[in-house]
């Protein structure tokens, strides 16, 4: 992949950063959009999910040169890599991921440089090219895997010296930043990039927002881009639990039934303690809750919908989408929908694409609360896709169930940004 150093701006009031930056737009609901207005008048929201208003975009625009103008954000002096680095917890456990930021040129899919591993919806690409070319800047962080087995590449980018920014989330995950700005070293980096492909982790509707925008503006073919190693510490990937509501007729013991068509049941007794697998699947509901195991054998996931291969006591095999790999129809989340929602519930893609009957959450906890509280019919807690399932399957070809992954933690918005040719 084709990368280059940029002349980033960075906010200039020096210090910790903690309240001028912010979670990527998508995770902002309008209760943490007032929390970040509220922490600075210099908060990047302002920029990247501005209030809704008549002329929202315009205002963003205004706010972002304003931001430039009084010297709030300044532009660095020379070009450089950013090396930038998260340290997180999770299970108890201090992690530390370790990657950097530069300008990446985008390239359609067909050329095979950049691969996604989901599906997108034009809604959020309309709005984000708005933005974009109102505002003429690059002010979200894709995030991208590049594989790198020899650690030559993390190598080169490893952070040396005292941080030129450093925040915390809203969650306390602590983020910070370097710089490279010696000439050799970023050629280094290049020659390293040059031949490696990317799969997007993070960032899918941006990522496509940038190529429409490269078509209408060629002067501005690259897009700013953290790149993480898979095979590096803390590639953390949380499952998206499934939140089912507005099924007609639901109740919890059609589901068990329907469901034995290809899972065996038993009781679930605590799902807070549930630690579901890549085949079994806890389900809440008000009135009960199990878990579901798949029947079905390895060797039958690779089985068209026409093999029925099963045995009596195995009562037939999950109708798999034509064409789809056994390694995607091992996915937690591809049984779900092809072993669950779609046969017995009902819920179609279509379905799921219009958000009218499944929502997520990658909190465990918060999933079984909602759903013996009544507040929806089931919560589906399902294992989570892991790097080496994902990249298995992208670089196979193939798309990943939508809402498949959630990668944690989010990268920040607003420790460095790049204004686009004007």
């Amino acid at each position: 992949m084709n990368i280059l150093p940029f002349r980033g701006y960075r906010y200039a009031g020096g210090g910790e950063l903690s309240a001028v930056v912010a979670p990527p737009y998508d995770q902002i609901s309008p209760e943490t959009q007032d929390r970040l207005y509220a922490m600075s008048p210099h908060n990047i929201v302002r920029v990247t999910l501005p209030r809704d208003e008549p002329d929202r975009y315009g205002a963003a625009r205004r706010t972002l040169d304003r931001f430039v103008a009084d010297g709030v954000f300044a532009r660095d002096d020379r070009p450089a890599i950013y090396p930038y680095s998260q340290t997180y917890t999770v299970a108890s456990e201090t992690v530390t991921r370790t990657g950097f930021i530069a300008l990446g040129e985008v390239t359609d899919y067909g050329k095979r440089v950049v691969l996604p591993h989901e599906r997108t919806h034009a809604g959020p690409k309309k709005d984000r090219l708005e933005l974009m070319e109102t505002t003429d800047a690059d002010t979200g962080l894709l995030f991208m895997l590049v594989s790198d087995p020899a650690g030559d590449l993390r190598e080169a980018t490893r952070p040396t010296g005292q941080p030129i920014a450093e925040a915390r989330d809203l969650r306390g995950e602590l983020h910070r930043l370097w710089r490279i700005t010696e000439g050799a070293a970023v050629a280094h980096v290049q020659s390293l990039m040059a031949s490696r492909q990317a799969i997007i982790a993070d960032g899918h509707h941006r990522y496509e927002t940038a190529i429409e925008y490269a078509r209408r503006r060629p002067d501005a073919r690259h897009k700013m881009i953290a790149f993480f190693a898979p095979e590096a510490p803390g590639v953390t990937i949380f499952p998206n639990h499934r939140l089912v509501h507005n099924v007609r007729g639901f109740d919890f013991r059609r589901l068990v039934d329907g469901a034995r068509r290809f899972f065996e049941i038993a009781e679930l007794a605590d799902p807070l303690r549930f630690r579901p697998t890549s085949n079994s699947i806890g389900v809440v509901t008000a009135s009960g809750s199990a878990i579901f195991t798949l029947r079905e054998r390895p060797e039958q996931l690779g089985a068209g919908p026409a093999q029925e291969r099963a045995d009596a006591s195995c009562g037939g095999t999950i109708d798999w989408p034509a064409g789809t790999s056994t390694a995607w129809r091992r996915l937690a989340v591809a049984i779900l929908h092809e072993g669950l929602l779609r046969p017995v519930l009902g819920i179609t893609d279509e379905m799921l694409d219009a958000k009218t009957h499944v929502d997520y959450t990658a909190d465990q906890a918060e999933a079984v609360e909602l759903a013996r509280a009544g507040r929806y019919q089931a919560a589906f807690l399902i294992a989570s896709t892991t790097p080496q399932e994902l990249q298995e399957i992208v670089r196979g070809g193939e798309l990943l169930p939508q809402k498949s992954t959630h990668f944690y933690p989010k990268l920040l918005d607003g420790l460095v940004f790049h204004l686009l040719p004007r």
